[in-house]
């Protein structure tokens, strides 16, 4: 009587063992096919890559930087243009 006893439960064991092998590779098909999936949408938008987003960065700081520098020129060419221009000793005209 010991051994059918021993036997269901190495017989359930076995068993189980194969039902975890079976969910481990239904758990891999299913990541696969996910990433698969995730890949074709990332393929389908339009989008930059981390390169090409730094170099638009960098490009956009260099312009900023650019264009304050100008600013500062032109104010000082305004100033220097408002001090340099003869004053008329009648405010009419």
């Amino acid at each position: 009587m010991v051994e059918p006893r021993g036997r269901i439960l190495d017989d359930i064991a076995r068993l189980v063992t194969d039902a975890a092998g079976v969910a481990q590779g239904v758990r891999r098909e299913a990541e696969t096919l996910a990433r698969a999936q995730l890949d074709r949408l990332v393929a389908t938008m339009d989008l930059v890559s981390r390169e090409e987003f730094e170099a638009v960065r960098d490009m956009a700081a260099l312009a900023r930087d650019e264009n304050d520098a100008l600013r500062k020129r032109v104010e000082a060419l305004e100033a220097q243009l408002v001090s340099q221009a003869p004053r008329s000793p009648d405010p009419l005209l």
